[in-house]
């Protein structure tokens, strides 16, 4: 793994990705502290951090869209799978490849506290906690990234997948307030998310046996839960849909509090992305 992470990151600084991806963000994370710290006098860091989360939507396509997809387009990635490492160590050494390189800034953006407190008191312990909240919500973006990328050899078709996927991600919120939250509309919502899930399973694994069950036992346990209590469907779906809101544990890093609920909540999300991307990789591998 160690060996992959290597490689991946000399790729990353050779090819001079790396380093546009680290002066862009710096570029526009300067402009938005020289705006809102020093010009207006905002004595939290956080506000910066806060206004620059969108930049995600960018950075993190283009860092890894060409992570998995250009090796199967070159077709380099079958050495990869030949090779003496599990699947499992050739994603945690690319994912770790980009996460280093995501830190080459972050390291940078720790030193902007020290230039604001020569201007007055700030509350260190909340600017960092704020800066662990922005590594972790760049980490969880470039998770998502690298799945997109193993799913096709088209870094242009990873690229706008990971944008959209991120986008809807960040439109969360709003986009669970469009749902209403009556008992059938919910189980209605649930049952189709079932279907799509099952999709999913079937696509992955190529067996039908498998996705059958799962939506007979699915569709089955929805059905009567609908039937013997239908006030626990009442506004569910609200609450399924925000756990892919990604940005709103951030806020709370923002606010100053160090959030053990979020950093769970990250953790577990690249955790998840990561395990579907092994799958994928080994669904190609086997077929």
């Amino acid at each position: 793994m160690i060996c992959i992470c290597k490689r991946e990151l000399k790729n990353f600084f050779d090819s001079m990705t790396g380093w546009v991806f680290c002066a862009f963000l710096l570029l526009m994370t300067g402009i938005y502290f020289t705006a809102y710290n020093l010009n207006y006098g905002y004595p939290l860091f956080s506000y910066t951090l806060s206004a620059i989360t969108f930049l995600f939507l960018i950075t993190a396509p283009v860092l890894t869209m060409r992570t998995l997809a250009e090796e199967r387009k070159q077709k380099t990635d079958q050495l990869l799978l030949t090779s003496p490492v599990t699947v499992w160590q050739i994603v945690g050494g690319k994912y770790l490849a980009l996460v280093g390189v995501f830190l080459v800034p972050i390291l940078i953006l720790c030193f902007y506290p020290l230039i604001l407190s020569q201007y007055g008191t700030i509350s260190f312990a909340s600017t960092y906690v704020a800066l662990l909240g922005f590594f972790l919500l760049g980490c969880t973006s470039l998770s998502v990234g690298l799945f997109f990328s193993s799913l096709t050899e088209s870094q242009i078709i990873a690229a706008v997948g990971t944008f959209a996927a991120l986008l809807v991600c960040y439109l969360m919120q709003g986009i669970s307030g469009f749902f209403p939250e009556t008992a059938g509309a919910s189980f209605f919502s649930l049952v189709v998310l079932v279907l799509l899930f099952c999709f999913f399973i079937y696509h992955m694994t190529q067996s039908i046996l498998l996705p059958l069950i799962i939506g007979i036992i699915g569709e089955g346990i929805l059905t009567a839960l609908y039937l013997l209590r239908q006030s626990i469907f009442e506004g569910i779906i609200q609450k399924i849909l925000n756990l892919f809101n990604i940005s709103g544990h951030f806020s709370n890093f923002t606010d100053g509090m160090l959030d053990f609920t979020g950093i769970i909540y990250y953790l577990s999300f690249i955790g998840i992305m990561l395990f579907l991307t092994v799958q994928t990789i080994q669904k190609r591998r086997w077929n």
